[in-house]
């Protein structure tokens, strides 16, 4: 079988961290061909490190000059939609980094074009590859948890803003939450079986913006932009859901707070943590006990790139469409509507 064959837009953290890394562990069936960013150099710099054949300066040049079958999406959260857009018009199956867009109204325009275009696209949302998340996700499926009705989730960091394009609005289309907030809120929601989402209330703060503190690393972005800060530091909210079952969800790059990540689901037969990963429920001679299944790690991003290629190869959706993409990108929409107006919102 002849190997997909891959060109990467975006040349910055996430390619060089996650994606390139994981292509080398896939060359079995996928070969990065072409890498393309705004910033030539950084381009070139990626294709020599990964020993990438070609590399351009615009997603433009990458789709009229190279023959590539995939186009994997690493750049800011704005460009997200005319990237995916333009490869979907040129004929290209599409993996597009978290999340779909930078706003509900791009992201309902980009599955418009996908499923006008009938091309194979999955949401990069890579914490659903976690052999704790597939693990407990096949539990829920053959129903030892019963009903999932009540879920909490955060993502929560002391102090960790990234430094650049994540916290100028524009580029990014929010802080935390639609940075680090939406792995959680989609792993979370994808566990409860994706119930519809119906209404939400929130609030968001911001009393910290571009902090300094000494011995706390931070995310720099390989293009530091305009070195705006106008996003919110932290949010909660609660999103209740067609069939009764609510998720408080919280996300935060600066707060006062012990840090970490975490996600509790609450069913009918039995309830889980990840992070760590615990099953809770009664045994058979009714005693209340803890499972702590042992799991081995996985590269995540592999995971669900294979898993991409492989439903590209038998016409199969993957398990993250594009639907689900809209569907989270209407709860992150809704979380900042509701902390802006201060008002509970509805779907």
């Amino acid at each position: 079988m002849k190997k997909m064959r891959v060109g990467i837009v975006g040349a910055g953290n996430i390619a060089r961290s996650g994606h390139l890394p994981a292509y080398k562990e896939l060359r079995d069936i996928a070969e990065v061909t072409a890498i393309a960013d705004l910033n030539e150099e950084r381009a070139k710099e990626a294709a020599q490190l990964f020993n990438v054949p070609r590399w351009y300066g615009s997603a433009e040049a990458l789709l009229e000059h190279e023959d590539v079958q995939l186009i994997d999406i690493c750049v800011w959260n704005q460009a997200h939609a005319p990237i995916a857009i333009a490869a979907a018009r040129a004929g290209k199956a599409v993996l597009c980094e978290k999340p779909l867009a930078s706003s509900l109204e791009a992201a309902l325009e980009t599955e418009r074009v996908i499923r006008e275009t009938r091309t194979p696209f999955m949401c990069g949302m890579a914490s659903r590859f976690s052999q704790e998340v597939t693990l407990l996700k096949e539990m829920i499926d053959r129903d030892e948890m019963g009903t999932v009705y009540y879920v909490k989730t955060g993502y929560v960091r002391r102090r960790g803003t990234p430094v650049g394009w994540f916290t100028d609005l524009e580029k990014s289309g929010g802080g935390p939450v639609i940075d680090i907030g939406v792995h959680n809120i989609d792993c979370a929601w994808y566990l409860m079986g994706k119930p519809r989402p119906v209404r939400v209330s929130a609030s968001a703060y911001a009393p910290f913006g571009d902090f300094e503190v000494r011995g706390v690393s931070r995310w720099q972005a390989l293009d530091r932009g305009t070195g705006k800060v106008n996003t919110e530091d932290s949010a909660a909210a609660f999103i209740h859901f067609e069939n009764g079952a609510v998720m408080f969800a919280e996300a935060s790059w600066a707060l006062n707070a012990p840090e970490g990540r975490y996600t509790q689901l609450c069913g009918e037969k039995a309830g889980a943590t990840l992070d760590p990963f615990v099953i809770y429920r009664e045994n058979a001679s009714h005693f209340l006990v803890d499972e702590r299944p042992v799991v081995q790690p996985v590269n995540r991003f592999a995971q669900e790139i294979r898993h991409f290629i492989d439903c590209i190869r038998q016409g199969r959706e993957p398990i993250a469409p594009i639907s689900d993409g809209v569907t989270v990108q209407r709860m992150l929409d809704a979380i900042y509507r509701s902390a802006r107006s201060g008002r509970e919102v509805e779907l």
